[in-house]
């Protein structure tokens, strides 16, 4: 265990400082560019840089490149292929809007390392009723849950600060699971995604200084989805991602297809005149984990926030305890 601190603390500094030092550099780059979008729920004509995408995949991929120095794991390198991938995916959304199907059908694609690696297990692992194996229909577990996972992140990312905080809570609870199941090198090669998530935190939250893009929503999570299936906790990893999943099943069932957030004419959101958020009353506007809460009525966008954190909390803590009642079982 002792030898397992040194690589766990390098690569958990890289992750966060590389991605802290590199993200002021990265705003000016962008403001240069005119890369910037307008903050929808500012009352200010607030200008915001986007994407963070290359920040965050460099905090990932440098340590994990570290930590393969230290394991030389193949579940590593699919965190790294399968992760860039998805930042690619992303940039290419950022800088050209493509149609609905683009990203599901390209992070599938992107999924297929892990199968070639075979940096899998087939046994599908449930709290309480044990392992289930499914080796042929595993491999179809693996093509859909990356696009699951990465388009779920992406599509909470609507708030300033919601994505990166989201990934904080839910990748260091994923975390916290893989030490109770004794997956002791899955479980250090899991914490830089919440130190670069942490890290990015900082330039993410209330008033973000700049947006992830799809880029950086598709990275963080790709590598979480990437982590859930190369450490077999596939079904924990759904429950801390919780409130996340729940808002994408609310979208996709209200519009009943696979499309852009930007293709969506009617808002679930709306404004009042002192610029508090409040539920839309347009029925042709989608559904949304947001548009629930505000349903009690208006919040800020802080308040929004911090209600979608205490459940991402809720939902990490449901995991861990899901965890230690499988520990027990055994």
């Amino acid at each position: 265990m002792i030898e397992l601190i040194i690589p766990a603390v390098i690569s958990c500094l890289l992750a966060f400082f590389v991605v802290y030092f590199t993200i002021p550099p990265l705003i000016k780059i962008l403001a240069k560019k005119n890369y910037a979008v307008k903050d929808m729920n500012k009352k200010e004509n607030v200008m915001i840089v986007r994407p963070g995408g290359p920040s965050i995949i460099l905090g990932i991929v440098v340590s994990e490149i570290v930590l393969y120095g230290f394991f030389q794991l193949n579940e590593i390198l699919a965190i790294i292929i399968t992760t860039t991938a998805a930042f690619v995916i992303g940039y290419v959304d950022d800088r050209k809007v493509m149609g609905g199907w683009f990203k599901p059908v390209t992070l599938a694609i992107a999924a297929l390392p892990i199968i070639f690696l075979g940096a899998y297990d087939s046994d599908l692992a449930f709290p309480l009723f044990g392992d289930v194996q499914i080796p042929l229909l595993y491999l179809g577990l693996i093509v859909f849950m990356i696009p699951i996972t990465g388009n779920t992140i992406n599509s909470i990312d609507v708030l300033n600060g919601v994505a990166s905080g989201f990934m904080v809570i839910a990748s260091f609870s994923l975390s916290i699971c893989l030490f109770i199941l004794q997956n002791y090198e899955i479980a250090i090669v899991s914490l830089p995604l919440g130190f670069v998530s942490l890290a990015f935190y900082k330039y993410h939250k209330i008033p973000s200084k700049i947006f992830p893009g799809d880029s950086g929503a598709l990275t963080f999570g790709s590598m979480y989805g990437v982590i859930a299936i190369v450490g077999g906790v596939e079904i924990i990893a759904a429950i801390a991602l919780l409130p996340a999943v729940i808002n994408s099943f609310l979208f996709l069932s209200s519009v009943k297809r696979v499309v852009e957030h930007r293709q969506i004419k009617g808002k679930p959101v709306e404004h009042t005149d002192d610029f508090k958020l409040k539920a839309t009353n347009d029925k042709t506007a989608p559904v949304t984990l947001v548009r629930l809460i505000l349903a009690g009525g208006p919040l800020t966008e802080k308040q929004v926030g911090y209600s979608i954190f205490k459940l991402a909390i809720f939902s990490g803590a449901l995991a861990i305890i899901s965890t230690i009642m499988m520990v027990v079982s055994i």
